[in-house]
């Protein structure tokens, strides 16, 4: 099995951002990805965006995976989606069980990702190749570790093919997760999620949101380099190279990155890693992008 690289972005909300997101892309074309995905927001909220993003990249030549979130849409809602993404010639799609909207309480929640993939197999068969969401640092509403690798199981028996984890910054979250996934017969490919270090209060917000921790020296580093764009940029690169290195090293089958919709840090991590021709050893991100 090859090494699989591929990058993530969320649908752009004006023109400007399609077209700086076309760009992006252009960027990253480089390392010869096996996919762009589309993030889909929370209840649906970016249903036509998505849809919209995942057109565009597909008529410049590229592979698109749409994210998939069952929220609390019907099997019906979920099918016309699975038609028309079929008939765009899709093959690939991120099943995940979704955000629900703002102010919405969870307890309303319907459905989740183990059904979604079970209705992506009845109503397209083997057509899609279905990645699902794992959590190597558990995922915040499961209560034990053994409760989220059984909801993790129902996944991968439901149909999915491999797997895109959230983001973390310790690798022996990922090798102890690998491992137990191991133990319990679970042989799909599961790709780490990369998170570049680009912006302290970002990156803070959205580990408080995902349940990933930001180890306390990592926070130290970049508490002290909050208000230095280019030190923390510098840093970042670095460390988060060190990171994809050893996941490299422990036999990770390839790289999925979260590049939120910017190519500089993405680019430099990649090109540090020597995973395309950008460049060599001492790349430094792009500010502007």
């Amino acid at each position: 099995m090859s090494f699989r690289l591929s990058f993530e972005f969320f649908p752009p909300r004006t023109e400007q951002g399609q077209a700086s997101l076309q760009r992006v892309a252009k960027q990253l074309d480089e390392f010869n990805p096996e996919f762009y995905s589309v993030t889909y927001g929370a209840g649906g909220s970016t249903r036509s965006g998505t849809r919209d993003t995942i057109s565009d990249l597909q008529k410049s030549g590229r592979q698109a995976a749409p994210h998939l979130s069952i929220g609390d849409d019907d099997q019906s809602t979920i099918n016309e989606l699975l038609t028309d993404y079929k008939n765009a010639g899709i093959n690939r799609l991120v099943a995940l069980r979704g955000d629900v909207p703002s102010g919405v309480g969870t307890t309303s929640r319907r459905h989740n990702a183990e059904e979604l993939v079970r209705w992506v197999r009845s109503h397209s068969g083997d057509h899609f190749h279905i990645e699902v969401a794992a959590y190597p640092e558990i995922h915040p509403d499961a209560n034990t570790p053994a409760q989220d690798m059984d909801y993790f199981c129902r996944k991968v028996s439901a149909g999915a093919d491999s797997a895109i984890t959230q983001f973390f910054y310790n690798p022996h979250s990922y090798i102890d997760f690998v491992n137990r996934c191991q133990q319990q017969g679970i042989n799909i490919p599961i790709y780490p999620g990369i998170m570049p270090l680009t912006n302290y209060e970002g990156i803070v917000r959205f580990a408080e949101k995902s349940g990933a921790d930001i180890p306390r020296w990592l926070r130290k580093h970049l508490e002290a380099f909050k208000d230095d764009e280019e030190q923390l940029k510098a840093f970042g690169v670095n460390m988060v190279t060190q990171l994809c290195e050893d996941l490299i090293a422990a036999g990770a089958p390839g790289l999925h990155f979260y590049t939120l919709n910017r190519w500089g840090a993405t680019k430099a991590i990649c090109s540090e890693l020597g995973l395309g021709n950008a460049g060599s050893r001492g790349t430094t991100p792009n500010t502007d992008a």
